[in-house]
């Protein structure tokens, strides 16, 4: 869990949602209007619907923008999103998992590939790298909450897996198909997640220098900018010291 906790605080010191609310809202949008159409349109009652909008509410989201999210999903004209994911090499021998959520499955996966290659990496296929993480839930609380021991505590009761905790809060993980009970358990003892999703952890990490961070970095940002990528993950690494060049 370490190489991806260390990704995040890169992301985060970086002020990766500077100027990008409206983009970051958009997609969030397009996560309540599907997670809205598996079931019934009432959070309550739809757990995946439950925690798209418990993330909008962390990103501080407009209530507005919510509601109009939900209802979307019931229009006779809304949109059909196809979940996708794919798969490559970035630089450095680097795996990198893109998922995204588009209308025009061509459209997203020429998008996507070009932004790979640009980079210096390439496309693969599906379970290319995929087998190289675990699918799991990971939900965050802001370091306020309580110490690393209150919150060991609370995540063992509730059936968690892991928990790292460090100054910019507490990152617990938990099995994929155990998300909606352990968050659940969680917000009775510890108050509401920063954040709650599934995301791909890697099982090893590969260590890299500044120079193919920054290209990773950089192919990150482009992958994200793309409207149709909801989420990219990798498994790269790197030493404290360049980790601090790259945040400065």
């Amino acid at each position: 869990m370490a190489g991806h906790s260390q990704f995040k605080n890169i992301m985060h010191r970086k002020g990766k949602q500077d100027g990008i609310r409206s983009k970051m809202f958009s997609k969030l949008a397009r996560e309540i209007t599907v997670a809205a159409k598996t079931g019934l349109p009432d959070p309550a009652m739809n757990s995946a619907l439950r925690l798209a909008v418990q993330n909008a509410k962390a990103q501080s989201m407009p209530k507005d923008n919510i509601d109009r999210a939900i209802k979307k999903a019931s229009g006779a004209d809304a949109e059909v999103y196809d979940s996708v994911r794919y798969e490559g090499y970035g630089p450095g021998g680097t795996a990198v998992i893109v998922e995204a959520l588009t209308d025009n499955r061509n459209r997203t996966a020429s998008n996507v590939r070009s932004i790979f290659t640009k980079a210096g990496g390439a496309l693969g296929e599906t379970g290319s790298v995929s087998f190289s993480f675990d699918h799991v839930g990971e939900i965050t609380y802001k370091s306020a909450v309580g110490d690393a021991d209150t919150v060991m505590e609370a995540a063992i009761e509730a059936g968690a897996d892991d928990v790292a905790s460090d100054e910019d809060g507490h990152t617990i993980i938990c099995a994929f198909e155990s998300l909606g009970e352990v968050s659940k358990a969680l917000e009775a003892t510890l108050g509401e997640a920063e954040s709650v999703k599934t995301i791909w952890k890697p099982q090893n990490t590969i260590e890299v220098d500044e120079e193919k961070a920054q290209s990773i970095l950089k192919l990150i940002d482009n992958l994200e900018d793309d409207d149709d990528v909801q989420n990219v993950f990798s498994n790269f690494e790197v030493s404290e010291e360049v980790m601090a060049k790259l945040s400065a």
